[in-house]
């Protein structure tokens, strides 16, 4: 009966591959959205931040006229 030999820095890195895929699946599911998702967002921000922009013209705009 022989033991096997094995290298101690390999079953370290192994160990840590095996934890780093662990911590990846992880965030794959609570920070994973599809790029349709990330289209839509992008399309919402933008959406919203072109009606802001339009609402602080029109009030600016309405101040300089009322005296």
């Amino acid at each position: 009966m022989m033991a096997e030999i094995l290298s101690l820095s390999k079953a370290r890195k192994a160990k840590v591959r095996v934890a780093g895929t662990k911590k990846a699946e992880q965030n794959r599911i609570l920070f994973g959205r599809t790029k349709a998702e990330k289209q839509l967002q992008r399309a919402e921000n933008s959406r919203a931040a072109k009606t802001l922009d339009g609402t602080k013209l029109v009030q600016i705009e309405r101040l300089k006229k009322e005296p």
